[in-house]
């Protein structure tokens, strides 16, 4: 059963969960909801792809269930394992059972710990399933999510194949650190995001900041694309935006003057050479 009859409607819906979005980012949301395909959302970090799951969540009234990928996750982490320590437990307990009748008791749903993409996959009720970060785990975890994402099916071989119960809506994020399998891509809606225009960016502050002055997250909104095209070690996300928004009106800061911007900078940059870099070459008038 699909969710929304047009991409205006997911729009309409998640502009009301909180995230602004655009033509591009209300199309694939639309089409991931009527054609049933996870949704890869790509681009540089701090630019939306996580907070995008959490909106469809908030708008669609889902679960969200997130497995936070880094190097070295594997089976156990991302799908399920056995809780050894419970089964060593028993095994103590019933000591001289024939082996069969002890096999068949540890290796149960009682001894069996859930992990994210079971999770999903076992809820009763619809979830988002978020996999965040996919470009951070090792090709054979990425094989992994393939066969999970192809028939939303997962075979334990001492439980047999689970189904799933209703199917999520997956949100797959990638900072883009690698080059993602084509097997991968080809199972997705691609979904690009970049850095905000001046104009959206504006959009957001007042959203997500409503008491900043509207000139002031304008200046904001320029002050921060200016520094984007600058080149960075890492130049300031979206997040990072609304921090310097929220930092200026803790101080009391109504308008933005080199002393300002100097002054704040760590909020927004996070390397030494970074800040210095733009105390050095951006300038600031008021």
């Amino acid at each position: 059963m699909t969710i929304w009859d047009t991409a205006a409607a997911a729009a309409a819906d998640l502009e009301a969960a909180g995230y602004l979005t655009d033509a591009t980012i209300d199309q694939v949301v639309f089409l991931a909801d009527r054609l049933e395909k996870p949704i890869l959302a790509e681009g540089p970090a701090g630019v939306g792809k996580t907070a995008l799951a959490l909106a469809i969540a908030e708008a669609t009234g889902r679960r969200l269930v997130r497995l936070q990928c880094y190097e070295g996750l594997d089976e156990a982490k991302a799908l399920y394992e056995w809780n050894y320590h419970k089964q060593l437990l028993r095994l103590q307990s019933d000591e001289g059972k024939a082996w069969d009748d002890l096999e068949a008791g540890i290796f149960s749903e009682p001894f069996l710990l859930e992990r994210p993409l079971l999770a999903a996959i076992r809820s009763e009720e619809p979830v988002v399933l978020l996999i965040d970060e996919v470009d951070r785990v090792e090709v054979e975890t990425e094989a992994l999510l393939l066969e999970v994402l192809d028939s939303f099916q997962v075979t334990i071989p001492e439980l047999g194949t689970i189904h799933a119960s209703t199917r999520p809506i997956v949100v797959l994020t990638s900072n883009n650190t690698r080059e993602l399998s084509e097997a991968l891509k080809r199972r997705c809606l691609y979904l690009n995001i970049k850095y905000p225009s001046i104009e959206r960016e504006r959009a957001i502050l007042h959203a997500r900041v409503p008491e900043l002055d509207e000139q002031l997250a304008a200046r904001i909104a320029e002050t921060v694309a200016a520094m984007r095209s600058m080149p960075l070690r890492k130049p300031p996300s979206v997040s990072e935006s609304i921090d310097w928004g929220r930092t200026l009106l803790a101080l009391g800061i109504e308008a933005i003057d080199q002393e300002t911007l100097e002054g704040t900078l760590n909020v927004l940059l996070k390397y030494q050479t970074d800040i210095d870099k733009v105390s050095k070459e951006l300038a600031v008038d008021t």
